[in-house]
């Protein structure tokens, strides 16, 4: 992985532009007046064109963060390896933990909205274009930016970002840094953006009907 192309004003201007998107969702939420889990899918898709628009202006295309349109195919391949074989290492553990008398699915669960007819734009948008947002941002941003300073460092510090982002006493917390770590990996042995876009949007579907069932 190339890890000296994405320029700091790159990294600044998408960077800005998350927390602007981010901080006028904050603001309405606290309002009641809109509904949020639409108000925040619309946010994620925003920030994720916008993001795009940005690296592909200022980079010349969307190489520089792994996400060229040729080699989205076989990133979704790939993810599906790499979903696969984490999908059984979670599993394996899963067997252990009922063994040892600890139910699993209490440390991911997620609630969801309160209304039947939300439940849908939730795996939609939460299952689906938050993933994809995130991770063109603190994958492909965050993440490549820290790369220059090695993998570990990349790995931590996006990680840690990634986690300090979402909501404090989520119960999310394990898996957000498992995911986070597991993110980072395979987007640094493969070189593509659409393999953790894959595993995440996969990940993400996975905990919430394990949730829904639970």
């Amino acid at each position: 992985m190339e890890a000296d192309r994405i320029e700091i004003k790159t990294v600044l201007i998408s960077v800005a532009v998350v927390v602007v998107i981010e901080t006028i969702v904050g603001i309405a939420a606290s309002t009641g007046a809109y509904s949020s889990i639409l108000f925040l899918g619309t946010a994620r898709f925003l920030e994720a064109v916008l993001i795009v628009l940005i690296v592909s202006t200022r980079e010349s295309g969307l190489s520089p963060i792994g996400l060229a349109p040729s080699s989205i195919f076989s990133g979704l391949k790939r993810g599906l390896v790499w979903s696969t074989g984490f999908g059984i290492i979670v599993f394996l553990v899963a067997v252990v933990s009922f063994a040892g008398g600890i139910n699993p699915i209490g440390l991911i669960h997620t609630s969801f909205p309160a209304g039947r007819s939300e439940i849908t734009p939730f795996f939609l948008i939460g299952g689906m274009i938050s993933p994809v947002a995130e991770e063109i941002f603190f994958r492909g941003i965050i993440y490549r930016f820290f790369r220059k300073w090695g993998v570990f460092t990349a790995v931590a510090l996006s990680t840690l970002v990634f986690v300090l982002a979402h909501p404090a006493g989520s119960r999310f917390f394990l898996s957000q840094i498992v995911g986070g770590i597991l993110f980072a990996l395979a987007y640094e042995k493969e070189g593509n953006l659409t393999v953790p876009i894959t595993i995440h949007i996969l990940g993400n579907i996975a905990i919430f009907s394990l949730s829904l069932g639970y």
